[in-house]
Order: structure tokens, then sequence, then C-alpha cells
């Protein structure tokens, strides 16, 4: 059993996320709220799925955070002809041995960026529902885990787009959050053109952290504490989305524990050994919004999901702290301090 003083420090992790934090802007430049979500997934054992246009910077951002820790990294180009043995692996017959040998596909990584995921089948996609949930593999009956960390970052293209393929709500499930860069801003598109005119900024990137040291941060993450209160508001805000009346589809109890993760690595991000109300509330949107599914005249009105559930975070009540002698706030809710 882990001890918390076998745990790195909130010290030791801001340093860290720091570092990381650096590297990854030096090659997003104005995006730093993009950034720290992607951090915050990492962190919080989830996967990210990047969503928007092409050209605004998603495989490079995937990049980036793969290059700036020091672990294994592999690709994928999900194209409509991509099997799913080609992400999982396939046993081959071994003449010389006279027996299957496991050749183990891209997924066998601790980061794989998916590249335009949703230009594959779906039965392709259905191929990382074990991996991205129980990070394990089954081939032919044999299961093979994962490396640790372990982290699925895809991007992919609106379904607009041509040649496209709607994700299906058992694989959007499976990503803690949803982010979505955007145009960068005048300025950053300037400082892009200095930038990245002339060399590719990824070329000089580095690791500034170990796989090792991200394990012992997400050890220190998981002993982030939650108060009662602050666990019954994300219960809360989830079982609003259910009964909506322009949803049709609400969050399942994944999501609540997603977004309880995600509040606890967010926590720990600001130098808290305890999460928020504004935690879960500040997250609300990037890891609740791509599971819903709008009602058709909901659709017909222009409504999306991310307006859904800012409105469910104005009418769900938020707990109040409770007022206990030589307790604030800043305590988590009636917790003690402890050190991680």
């Amino acid at each position: 059993m882990t001890t918390y003083d076998d745990r790195a420090s909130l010290t030791d992790l801001t340093a860290t996320v720091e570092r990381v934090r650096s590297s990854v802007e030096g090659v997003i430049e104005g995006k730093p709220e993009v950034v720290r979500l992607s951090l915050t997934v990492l962190l919080a054992e989830g996967h990210l799925l990047i969503e928007d246009v092409p050209g605004v910077g998603k495989t490079m951002l995937a990049k980036a955070l793969a290059r700036s820790i020091d672990c294994s990294v592999r690709r994928i180009q999900f194209t409509p002809d991509l099997l799913p043995s080609d992400i999982t692996g396939v046993s081959i017959w071994d003449q010389q041995r006279r027996d299957f040998e496991f050749k183990p596909g891209a997924i066998f990584a601790q980061i794989v960026i998916g590249d335009e995921i949703n230009r594959a089948s779906p039965k392709t996609q259905s191929a990382l529902l074990e991996s991205m949930e129980e990070r394990q593999v089954t081939i032919d009956g044999q299961t093979y885990e994962l490396p640790s960390p372990f982290m699925v970052v895809a991007t992919q293209n609106p379904v607009e787009m041509e040649g496209t393929y709607p994700l299906p709500e058992a694989q959007r499930d499976r990503f803690m959050a949803r982010v979505s860069i955007g145009y960068p801003s005048a300025d950053a598109e300037l400082q892009m053109l200095d930038i990245h005119g002339g060399v590719n900024p990824l070329d000089d990137l580095q690791p500034v952290a170990h796989a090792h040291d991200i394990v012992k941060l997400i050890e220190a993450v998981r002993g982030v504490h939650v108060a009662e209160a602050v666990r019954r508001y994300a219960v809360d805000l989830v079982a609003a989305t259910r009964t909506h009346p322009e949803l049709r589809l609400g969050a399942s109890p994944r999501a609540t524990l997603h977004l309880l993760r995600a509040a606890k690595a967010s926590a720990a991000l600001s130098g808290r050994e305890y999460a928020l109300p504004d935690d879960v509330q500040a997250l609300a949107v990037a890891v609740l919004a791509h599971r819903l599914l709008p009602t058709a005249q909901a659709q017909l009105n222009r409504r999306t999901a991310e307006q859904v559930v800012q409105e469910i975070l104005q009418s769900t009540p938020v707990p109040a702290a409770p007022h206990q002698s030589g307790l604030t706030m800043g305590r988590g809710y009636g917790q003690p301090p402890r050190r991680l």
C-alpha cells in the first residue's frame, strides 16, 4: 500500500508540471488553458480528445505533450482502410518455433497519438475500447497489460468534414475530456510565424520529465482529498444531464468518476491538496459535453451540449463550506491539512 511519504509532494508536482507546461507552450502559442487541460487529463489518468478544424495545431499539441515526457510514444494515422489488428497487434505463425508469436500493435506505448480518429470506421475505432478503459489488450484469448502511464491523445475533425465517421457513444465516453483549440489571436499567430516560419519547434523539443516522475505525480493526485459535499455536487451535475428536457442521452457514471478525478488533478495543479466546487465547475463542460446527445428539437434550435451544461451549472446549487472553528474553505471543507 502506498503511503503519503512515498508519494511526490505538491511542490514536486508543481515544479515538474511547470517544466512540461513551459515546454508545450513553447510550441502552442497563446493557448495556456488548453495546455493546462491536457496536463490535467494526464495526471488524472484519462484520455484527451482534441476536436477542431484542420490546421489549428491539434496534432502539434499532441506531439508536443508526448515529446516533453521521456516515455514511449506511438502515432497512429487513422484512415478508412485501417484494421483493428493494426492498433492492437496480431499473432503470427513462427515456422521455426512452430508456434504463434504476438506482434504488438501501435497501442503498446505510454502515450498514443491517434490522428484524425474519426476517419477510421467504427469497427476499427472499437479496437481502442478495452485498452482505454482497462489498460490492457486481449488477443486470441491472451491478455497483455499496457505500460504505465498510459494516455491516448486523439484528434478529430468536425463531423461535417468530408470522409469522417461520428465517434460511437461508447468511444466518446472513454475520453475524459474534449477540448477545442480554436483559432489563435492575431498576436499569437504573428508570434507563430516568427517561431515556426523557419524551423519546426518540435525538432528542438527535449523531454523535461521522465515517465516514472509522471507515475509518482499520478499517485500524488490520487491522494487529493474530496469532501462529501463536493462529491455530491459532482453527482448532482451529472444527474441533471439525465433528466434535462433538451438531452436524449445524459452523462454516464463513468463521467462522474472522470469529473471527480479531473477535479483532483486540477486542485493539485493549483497547489492544493483538496478539491473545491470551483475545480468541478471549471471542468464540467470539457468533461461532460462530448458525452451528451441533444434532442432533435434542441438541434433544430441550434442548442449545443455545451450550452446545456452551462445552464445546469447555473441552476445547480453550489455547496457552501461549513464554518468550523479554526478551519476555512481552504482546508478542503473541514479536512485538516496533510502532506501528500
